[in-house]
């Protein structure tokens, strides 16, 4: 019984062992399968990946390189010659070919895309309305073949300026001038500088575009006003004005003494003839402070000269008090968005520091469709700064009288307010409307004659 039991003990040992041997070779395989199935995959995964940016990349350059006649002679060939070929038409297979010899022969023209160096220089950076650019542009061969002719182009604002390139050898250079006449108030791009290598027939085009950007300010028409027009405070220490103080410059009378006097401002010869205390009392003197608001909505113009008109006035006034070293705001309505209109505020400030940042900030504005009124731009101002001696609300003819007073009452009863209408089909003239002057201008030249019959007057 021992015997057999220890037999039977071996033989269960070893058909366990034999078992778990054969249990962890297969999860060993398993696991080895597993693996080459996830690399397998990974490897699908990164191809799948590469060949989609491959694609990607090459749908870019044909549809940056390959025009429409360009494609139209690709679908000819392919077209063509399956034709021809299949079915055996000769006429169809002449065809595919010829397209497909001119597709081929359109390659080379693309080379020497990258071939030039271009340099793009504009003599002025800003200019008047009216007048134009003058610059040079030159381009050199780097390379160490010679080029075929091209093309450049050059982005003005929403136009284009095109040179033609000669055929250049190694190391020559070519410069030819820049002249853009007539440009319009704003701000104007020029550049980049783009050259353009295209077939004769236009079948493909290559481009490479230089980083040499120019912004180009193209400053509002002004004139010159006098700096004793009137409205233009002239003393530059202040002036007095009613309000008035405990201690200032500017005398006032003497009154009877009151708790919290200060007995520096006693006057003792008073307080001996009458035997009470005396005390000095002052007017105020207040810097002058200017501020000229413009209004920017498409519905206070009648058109967009009417409103140049307008932004030249404006420009025209803060440029003499900049010159004058006044103390001036400058201010614009900004634009909203239409989903907060009504809930929200918001006005736009032209530097006055200087002529030429104030006219570079009127040189970017632009009539705006969705915007406060003038009424509420210049309630703005009012609320914002200092107390203004002078204020001149310009606006176009779509502005009413009424409208205009409004926008007047929101500034200080102490505040002198001059409304400027600009009108380009009106005579000039100059009306008082309770306390409001006003002033109709056809032409900007109108509005130095006004102000100076103003301070005459």
């Amino acid at each position: 019984m021992s015997l057999t039991e220890s037999r039977l003990t071996r033989t269960s040992q070893s058909t366990g062992t034999a078992g778990r041997t054969h249990v962890t070779s297969t999860s060993v395989t398993s696991a080895r399968r597993g693996r080459a199935v996830v690399s397998a995959a990974v490897w699908a995964t990164r191809a799948w990946r590469a060949a989609g940016s491959g694609i990607r990349e090459a749908a870019t350059w044909t549809a940056r390189t390959v025009r429409p006649p360009g494609v139209l002679v690709a679908a000819a060939a392919t077209v063509g010659l399956v034709l021809g070929i299949v079915f055996g038409w000769v006429e169809w297979m002449v065809a595919g070919t010829a397209s497909l010899v001119l597709l081929v022969a359109a390659v080379p023209f693309l080379f020497g895309a990258r071939s030039y160096d271009v340099d793009l220089s504009l003599a002025h950076e800003r200019v008047v309305a009216g007048d134009g650019i003058v610059g040079e542009i030159v381009v050199r061969n780097h390379g160490h073949r010679a080029t075929l002719p091209g093309r450049i182009d050059i982005p003005v604002g929403a136009g284009l300026v095109e040179f033609g390139v000669p055929l250049l050898r190694p190391g020559h250079t070519i410069a030819q001038p820049l002249d853009i006449p007539g440009l319009r108030r704003g701000v104007i791009s020029v550049g980049p500088a783009t050259t353009v290598r295209s077939d004769p027939v236009g079948l493909l085009r290559r481009e490479n575009s230089f980083e040499d950007v120019h912004e180009v300010f193209v400053h509002p028409r002004t004139v010159t006003i006098p700096s004793t027009s009137a409205g233009l405070i002239r003393d530059l220490e202040g002036g007095p004005t009613r309000r008035l103080v405990d201690s200032d410059m500017s005398f006032h009378a003497i009154r009877e003494y009151a708790p919290g006097d200060s007995r520096r401002q006693i006057h003792w010869r008073s307080t001996a003839k009458t035997g009470r205390l005396m005390v000095r009392q002052y007017e105020e003197s207040r810097r002058s402070r200017m501020a000229v608001v413009l209004a920017v909505a498409e519905n206070e113009y009648a058109d967009a000269d009417e409103f140049e008109l307008a932004v030249s006035s404006a420009a025209s006034l803060g440029l003499r008090a900049v010159r004058d070293a006044r103390d001036v705001q400058i201010a614009a309505g900004s634009e909203i968005p239409r989903v907060v209109r009504g809930r929200l505020r918001a006005i736009r400030h032209i530097p006055a520091t200087a002529p030429r940042p104030m006219l570079d900030g009127f040189s970017g504005i632009d009539l705006l469709e969705s915007t406060m009124p003038v009424r509420d731009v210049c309630r703005l101002v009012s609320e914002s700064g200092e107390r203004l001696s002078i204020a001149f609300v310009v606006v176009g003819s779509q502005v009413t009288l009424g409208r205009l007073q409004q926008a007047a009452l929101a500034f200080p009863a102490d505040t002198a307010v001059v409304g400027v209408i600009c009108d380009e089909r009106a005579h000039p003239r100059m009306q008082t409307l309770s306390g409001l002057t006003v002033l109709t201008v056809g032409t900007l030249d109108d509005l130095a004659g006004l102000l100076l019959r103003g301070a005459t007057s």
